[in-house]
């Protein structure tokens, strides 16, 4: 069976993305399965590279560039050539689309829509739950449904910031307590969050989140550990062992994620056993609540009270060598390639069960 590997992507994630690829090819059981590169450039190109049928050498390897023949030919940088498609021309017989793309125009349902209007099989969430996850202001009144407890916010559009800034200043000031953390709504991997202790320091950061998206959250910031769950399955969705985020700041941002590697993982979390059940369990009702199917990370904030309170769900989290998703299920017991292999079937069972409730007209 081939394994059709979007990547790249146009959001800010676009470079995760590739290292999420990489890693993924290292451990794809190329004796079951084959792979096809499909890079999406950041002006929304689609790249079509040359089959794999062992893993790449590097993840740049993966960043193809454009020729008029297919080849697989490395140039001075390391990158690769291939040719430029059509997004419909991914649709083959005996194949399985892995989406393996973070934020906007990726993990939002848009690709999801598209694979199923290809009616394509494909890894992780469906069309509602991936754009429900993507976006905080629509999975934080789903997780007030649910009865999960999460810290104070507010929302808001940049209709109302250039409109009633100082009311919307007034706002955060008078129903939360600095520090606060300034989040674009619809983003991920930290990029465009801003912690902020003052007023003036809340303008930049509110200035700077709307470079990515036209809503805004502004949460109370806590002093907490940081907890994530890793979550695998369908309508029987299981989850991992609690790991727990080490910082040497307050700030777990996205160079201390990717590019410094400051961030400790401790797996399992060294919690109370009472603690990281209900951490579990909240998990679980996180995701049944947005409908998630195949994988999710839900993360925490735990605090030395023992209070916990959901941060985000996150239904296509980063897959690199450095990111807990596979990490946790490595601490629970769970190859890569096993689990790799298992979101595979688990795309395969999603799309057979859905095939079966289309109506024939």
């Amino acid at each position: 069976m081939k394994i059709t590997m979007l990547y790249g992507g146009q959001s800010a994630e676009h470079d995760i993305s590739i290292l999420s690829a990489h890693n993924i090819v290292q451990q794809i059981m190329f004796d079951v399965y084959t792979v096809q590169p499909i890079y999406i450039t950041r002006q929304g190109k689609w790249i079509k590279g040359p089959l794999l049928e062992e893993p790449s050498a590097f993840s740049e390897q993966l960043r193809l560039s454009s020729a008029q023949v297919e080849s697989w030919c490395d140039n001075e940088k390391g990158s690769s050539t291939g040719i430029n498609i059509n997004p419909g021309d991914i649709a083959e017989e005996d194949t399985v689309v892995f989406p393996i793309l973070h934020g906007p125009n990726g993990e939002d349902g848009t690709i999801q829509g598209f694979l199923e209007i290809l009616n394509l099989p494909y890894v992780g969430a469906g069309v509602a739950a991936s754009a429900a996850g993507m976006d905080k202001i629509i999975s934080k009144n789903l997780f007030e449904r649910a009865g999960l407890p999460q810290v104070p916010y507010i929302a808001f559009d940049q209709r109302e910031w250039q409109s009633d800034k100082e009311d919307l200043i007034a706002r955060s000031e008078g129903s939360l307590l600095y520090p606060l953390f300034v989040k674009p709504a619809n983003l991920g991997s930290s990029v465009g969050i801003s912690r902020v202790t003052d007023s003036s320091e809340l303008v930049e950061a509110v200035e700077l989140a709307l470079q990515f998206d036209r809503r805004i959250v502004v949460e109370q910031g806590i002093r907490a550990e940081e907890c994530e769950v890793a979550v695998l399955g369908n309508d029987d969705a299981h989850v991992s062992v609690v790991g727990q985020l080490v910082k040497q700041s307050d700030f777990y941002n996205y160079d201390e994620k990717y590019i410094n590697n400051t961030v400790e993982m401790q797996i399992p979390a060294e919690i109370p056993d009472h603690i990281a059940s209900q951490v579990q369990e909240y998990a679980l009702a996180a995701y049944r609540a947005i409908d998630g199917s195949g994988l999710a990370r839900v993360d925490f904030f735990l605090t030395n009270n023992g209070d916990i309170y959901i941060n985000e769900i996150n239904t296509m989290p980063g897959f690199t060598q450095y990111s807990m998703y596979p990490n946790l299920w490595l601490g629970t017991g769970l190859s890569q390639r096993d689990l790799i292999d298992e979101l595979i079937q688990l795309a395969l069972r999603r799309h057979e069960r859905n095939s079966q409730l289309k109506v024939d007209f």
